[in-house]
């Protein structure tokens, strides 16, 4: 098959199956792991938190994984295309997934843009002006640096998508994962000879089991399920470029792989080290998102003296990889969807799409300063959180739910069984049609009633 740049018109392909699995892995492997994860497991008690999480990817996470990539591969249709292809009553729900990136790509960009800015300031600037409790509330509400930075995040993540799959996505790719792993190795080794950081090593690494509780599971339960990239149109997408024959269960096995390792790797950087400085898992814990990213890790970094500038630019550039990884899965996945949608040229078809994310993310950056006003979700909210809640929490659950009935009710699972077998050995059929049709529908209500809850402050994760 041709391959896909912007004159043409015909479907892009992969290379092989590594280059599938590298775009899967680049996927799934993002912000969440970075800065979500250690969080979780810090909270929820290391060891305990990493178990469940690696039982959770490896059962439900690759089943839905399977489910996602084979709909695609089948149907050789992005989101929209795929569930009409096998029942045109159920196109609305393929709407409904086509939503879901283009929600989450502009307001990626945004947090891609302050990660960016992190990675230049550790060149530019003193990590103690870094580290001052002003420097990230002074930047993302100005006027024009936290635009400048959101819109140079987009500008690499466009021009890498605008090369086509081949020539972009696969090569990009093939440099930012291993860069990315590379980088979190040796990281992850230089915070392990901080003093003190072995307690902080144990308790992330050692399971107890008396820490296990619903909430840990809940926890869990939405880290993999968002960590994994499912429920966004990307994986139908990648799996629509996807060859006849090429194994498909090994595949989808090895992106969950990829994801376990990042989140481990990510979590043995963050939890030691903060451990080291915050003295306990739940001290840790109560560093969150931004607050971790941009607040903690930045005076932690200061406390490193003349490794800080280094540690710093490093650990904000393996960030910035991730993310990048993720933003442009996220662009592809919407011209896709416009593409297979309307007919058009990929080039005319990517001009929307770029119009159409620029636009949105100045709109929602603008929740930071011009329309701070604006606070949707209640007091201190932005509209980057009510995007996030919309996608995150209500969208993205709703649809993994849908597909789960449609497959497993509708169409009948041996649809994508005989497409499955096609280069695979599907050893666990039987454990794979019970997990799409019993078990996910349950988990998935599960995440979807708990975030819910969490948001209006009835429960806590």
């Amino acid at each position: 098959m041709a391959e896909s740049n912007l004159e043409s018109m015909t479907r892009s392909s992969w290379s092989g199956k590594w280059a599938f699995i590298l775009a899967g892995a680049a996927s799934a492997v993002g912000l969440g792991n970075m800065w979500r994860f250690p969080y979780l497991a810090a909270k929820y008690g290391g060891g305990m938190f990493l178990l469940t999480y690696l039982v959770l990817v490896f059962t439900f996470g690759v089943s839905m994984l399977l489910l996602e990539i084979t709909l695609g591969r089948a149907s050789r249709q992005s989101v929209i295309g795929a569930y009409a292809a096998f029942d045109k009553r159920w196109k609305p729900l393929g709407f409904l997934a086509a939503a879901v990136p283009f929600i989450i790509t502009p307001y990626y960009c945004i947090i891609g843009g302050w990660v960016a800015k992190y990675a230049a300031s550790y060149v530019l600037d003193s990590p103690a002006d870094i580290a001052s409790e002003s420097f990230f509330g002074s930047f993302i509400t100005s006027e024009f640096s936290s635009f400048f930075w959101m819109l140079l995040f987009m500008a690499i993540t466009f021009v890498v998508v605008a090369l086509g799959v081949k020539r972009g996505i696969e090569k990009v790719n093939l440099v930012l994962m291993p860069a990315l792993i590379l980088m979190a190795i040796l990281l992850s080794a230089y915070t392990l000879t901080l003093p003190g950081a072995v307690d902080g090593l144990l308790y992330y690494v050692k399971p107890d089991f008396s820490k296990f509780s619903p909430e840990l599971l809940v926890g869990a339960l939405g880290q993999m399920f968002y960590s994994l990239s499912l429920a966004m149109g990307i994986m139908v997408t990648y799996g629509s470029y996807l060859l006849p024959h090429e194994d498909i269960v090994s595949s989808a096995t090895r992106i969950g792989v990829f994801d376990v390792g990042v989140s481990f790797l990510a979590g043995l950087m963050i939890v030691p080290t903060s451990f080291v400085a915050l003295g306990s898992g739940e001290a840790v814990a109560a560093k969150a998102g931004p607050s971790l990213m941009f607040g903690t890790l930045p005076t932690l970094f200061e406390s490193l003296g003349a490794m800080a500038p280094v540690v710093g630019c490093v650990f904000f550039l393996l960030v910035l990889f991730a993310a990048l990884t993720s933003a442009i899965s996220l662009t592809e996945a919407c011209v896709s969807i416009v593409s297979d949608g309307t007919g058009w040229s990929r080039r005319k078809c990517f001009i929307i799409t770029v119009a159409v994310m620029v636009i949105v993310g100045i709109f929602v950056n603008l929740g930071y300063n011009r329309l701070s006003f604006i606070e949707p979700l209640g007091d201190g909210s932005t509209l980057l959180d009510l995007f996030d809640f919309v996608s995150n929490v209500v969208l993205m659950p709703i649809v993994a739910l849908g597909t789960c009935i449609f497959v497993g009710w509708v169409i009948k699972p041996k649809v994508l069984i005989d497409e499955m077998k096609e280069g695979s050995a599907l050893k666990a059929e039987k454990a794979w049609v019970a997990m799409i049709k019993f078990i996910a529908p349950v988990l998935i209500v599960i995440i979807l009633v708990s975030y819910v809850a969490a948001q209006f402050g009835f429960v806590s994760f």
